[in-house]
């Protein structure tokens, strides 16, 4: 079975977690990194000679649109990631639609022959609090999500009783969740980002058996800054959020390196094809 590989290009300053201490119109005084560390990811793709989906935000895009290009031509699926990192329930129903568009028009503008038939949101930021956004992403043009996280036990994302697995949402969109393995009550969050960076390797392979074993391809997702123990601290961040964001940095390459000889991955849209193309043309 092969599973999906998803990267969520970001730079380090973007994530949410430092949202309170680095504000939006202070980006530009922070050194940019992403350019190396998404080298970096691309290097050890072409090593195991594996593709992947990746998930472009916007302002990185306009800031880098060779980087977009350079990510493409190595056969990577280009999807979108919103414009500016904001959580999706922060935002109004038209704000949402305005991120969107942004987003897609620099994507496109770096890269003008991406489908853009995949979206992810900030933090996995569609939930209860945001019923109008699959409308909205139809609307826009996407034909699967990636945002919607069936954790049951974490303090900023998580829809308690969503699907665990890839399944047709509101508006005829595919959703396709982050893996999670179902412990007792709990869905419990596994394979991607701080989860991949905390747990023993061993346990990431067991968790990737267990959802295969199931009949489901596993979703892992990492960001650019996970490959870049160098980075800047953001020292004035709360300490959970500097525990979560900076544990094992230094291990990301050698454990996804490693994980890539032992699992078959690729494309979220190849690995999902079927699912994608089945949806009837009237709900696209």
């Amino acid at each position: 079975m092969t599973n999906a590989l998803s990267f969520d290009v970001e730079e380090y300053f973007h994530v949410h977690a430092f949202k309170d201490v680095i504000a939006c119109r202070d980006w530009d005084h922070y050194p940019e990194r992403v350019v190396d560390s998404t080298r970096r990811i691309l290097a050890l793709l072409r090593r195991r000679q594996v593709t992947a989906t990746f998930f472009i935000l916007g302002w990185v895009a306009v800031k880098q649109p060779a980087l977009i290009r350079e990510i493409a031509a190595d056969g990577h699926e280009i999807a979108s990631h919103g414009f500016a990192h904001q959580a999706v329930y922060e935002l109004s129903q038209s704000q949402f639609r305005d991120d969107l568009a942004r987003a897609s028009d620099a994507i496109r503008s770096a890269y003008p022959e991406a489908e853009l038939t995949g979206y992810r949101a900030p933090s996995f930021s569609i939930n209860e609090r945001t019923p109008w956004a699959f409308e909205e992403l139809a609307r826009a043009g996407f034909r699967y999500d990636s945002s919607l996280s069936p954790v049951s036990l974490h303090d900023r994302y998580g829809v308690r009783g969503a699907p665990r697995f890839a399944h047709v949402a509101d508006a005829g969109l595919v959703e396709i969740p982050p893996s999670t393995v179902k412990l007792g009550k709990h869905n419990l969050a596994v394979a991607g980002g701080g989860h991949f960076r905390l747990a023993p390797l061993k346990v990431t392979r067991w968790a990737i058996r267990r959802i295969n074993s199931e009949g489901h391809p596993a979703v892992t997702y990492l960001h650019p800054w996970e490959f870049d123990p160098g980075q800047p601290r953001i020292r004035s961040a709360p300490w959970k959020s500097r525990i979560r964001h900076y544990i094992n940095l230094n291990h990301t390459e050698s454990r996804l390196s490693r994980l890539l000889l032992e699992f078959p991955y690729g494309r979220m849209d190849e690995v999902y094809s079927a699912s994608i193309s089945a949806i009837p043309a009237g709900l696209r």
